[in-house]
């Protein structure tokens, strides 16, 4: 089936799902085992939501070992890509350069892997507003930052300066953008799985994520 944005990819962002290495927040809720099993469940859902959508092609962008089993049975070796630079605005920045410098492409939209909530029609009013005319589209999270940004060029110095991690990620962002006077959308809300009170919200969700159960 034909993609419905033919100019245009997703880009995911994702970590090397090794144990005691991804989402430690929730380990003294959890315990490693099952927090990697979560995020594993996490990425899996991601990435093949964005797949069966046909919105766009799909890109997988990770921080270590592009042949990591998982990250190939979810993803084709093409399109698997090794994320560069000292912090995640520098790696972000990075991957959008390099796939809009493709010719081919006019649109990106990235998202984490932390937000199971994250539908194919929320990515695909993202890529929308993009094609409606929009510079930048951002997903707010709910808990200060974003689960989701769309370009249509690169604009300097967007992820620079941002104290990632922080509550005003978000806010922070749309200073940089405002102040270039770029043209932007924000989304609906969404959360995102990052401390120990966020996994109830894992009970909302539908399909359910399902994931390893014993510690």
């Amino acid at each position: 089936m034909a993609k419905q944005y033919t100019d245009s990819k997703i880009v995911v962002f994702a970590r090397e799902p090794l144990l005691g290495s991804v989402k430690t927040r929730l380990n003294t809720a959890l315990g490693e085992k099952r927090v990697l099993a979560l995020y594993e469940a996490m990425l899996s859902r991601t990435v093949k939501q964005a797949q069966v959508s046909n919105l766009a092609e799909v890109d997988l962008w990770v921080s270590s070992n592009i042949s990591h089993e998982l990250f190939l049975n979810i993803c084709n070796k093409k399109n698997i890509f090794l994320q560069c630079g000292e912090d995640l605005g520098l790696k972000m920045a990075n991957a959008i350069e390099k796939t809009l410098q493709l010719s081919s492409i006019k649109s990106i939209v990235l998202v984490g892997t932390d937000c199971p909530a994250m539908t194919a029609d929320y990515v695909g009013s993202a890529f929308a507003a993009l094609k409606a005319g929009s510079d930048v589209v951002l997903g707010p999270a709910t808990d200060g930052g974003y689960v989701l940004i769309g370009v249509s060029k690169v604009v300097p110095g967007l992820f620079e300066g941002i104290q990632w991690g922080a509550d005003r990620v978000l806010a922070a962002t749309i200073d940089k953008i405002r102040s270039q006077n770029l043209k932007h959308q924000i989304l609906d809300m969404l959360w995102d799985v990052d401390r120990p009170e966020d996994l109830t919200r894992l009970n909302e969700l539908e399909p359910p994520l399902v994931f390893m159960n014993s510690s």
